[in-house]
């Protein structure tokens, strides 16, 4: 399957409903009136776009149609799926890279978002690459994190350095650190424990882990991704918005998008946070997440 089928696929229970929606209030041929836009602001809501969203799309297509740039509906989907992918240039969606030694990217989210495997997924599609990757358990919280991460680490073929459980999820990193500098790995990547924005403790102790991998590898982590669970919606964002309150999200792995019916949440986001969604998770299996791509996703999400 094509990384576009494999999008199209992920999105076919919110293209039922973008469509459908949208589809259903542009009719060919209808001139564009106010009435139009507040049809098409509708629909957007009903999608999880989100009312800021929404607000900044609605606006570009008055201001267009104002313009005389485009005058009947037939006209909208094309001119809001190019402002769409106006949104994500290429530099916002590429990985951060250490200028020497290995590449630190801290995971974080909470228990029940897909976390841990994501982190799975994402080692074993940088491997793909060629990248050599090391894993760090520091979700010591939870004893089934620890040995899910082991068995797909297994899976993967790469290496993974953990405790046991209820260990100093701080010494992990701090083990991690040495181990990815001593293998000449590419990449370290950080299983985080998964926790939620009102628990200060655990909050904190992000704060440690990231502390203690810059003190061995200067200017590390390079990248903090954040799992979110596109079933969620706008509670995504919400989630997405404490989290950046405590550490500084620089990209977001939206998990379980096909199985959401709320894909505009991918636009929510971006607009909301100013943050990039960086990877989406599009199914079960290992080989299940891609490098977000704006252009498959607005043909994916507005095809008939």
């Amino acid at each position: 399957m094509g990384l576009f089928d494999k999008f199209k696929k992920a999105l076919t229970k919110t293209r039922e409903k973008v469509v459908s929606g949208l589809r259903s209030v542009l009719p060919v041929g209808r001139a564009i009136d106010d009435a139009l836009l507040d049809d098409v602001y509708d629909t957007m809501i009903t999608d999880d776009f989100g009312p800021k969203t929404a607000d900044n799309l609605i606006a570009a297509v008055r201001e267009a149609w104002k313009k005389k740039e485009i005058s009947e509906s037939q006209h909208i989907i094309e001119f809001l799926k190019t402002n769409i992918v106006n949104r994500w240039p290429d530099d916002v969606r590429a990985l951060a890279k250490a200028e020497s030694g290995p590449t630190v990217i801290l995971v974080a989210g909470i228990n029940g978002s897909g976390k841990t495997t994501s982190v799975a997924k994402l080692a074993n599609h940088l491997k793909q690459q060629g990248h050599k990757i090391v894993l760090g358990a520091c979700d010591t919280y939870r004893a089934a994190a620890v040995a899910q991460l082991t068995e797909w680490a297994n899976r993967c073929g790469v290496d993974i350095v953990k405790h046991d459980q209820g260990a100093d999820p701080g010494a992990v990193a701090y083990d991690a650190t040495e181990a990815a500098i001593a293998r000449n790995a590419d990449i370290l990547l950080i299983d985080t424990a998964g926790r939620l924005h009102t628990q200060d403790h655990l909050m904190r102790e992000l704060g440690k882990i990231q502390r203690v991998i810059e003190k061995k590898i200067p200017g590390a982590p390079h990248e903090v991704l954040l799992v979110l669970d596109a079933t969620i919606g706008q509670n995504a964002v919400h989630q997405a918005r404490h989290f950046s309150e405590h550490v500084k999200v620089s990209g977001i792995i939206l998990a379980k998008l096909d199985g959401s019916a709320k894909g505009g949440i991918v636009v929510g986001i971006r607009d909301q946070l100013n943050v990039p969604v960086k990877f989406v998770g599009l199914g079960e299996q290992i080989d299940d997440i891609e490098p977000f791509d704006p252009h498959l996703f607005v043909e994916a999400l507005f095809a008939e």
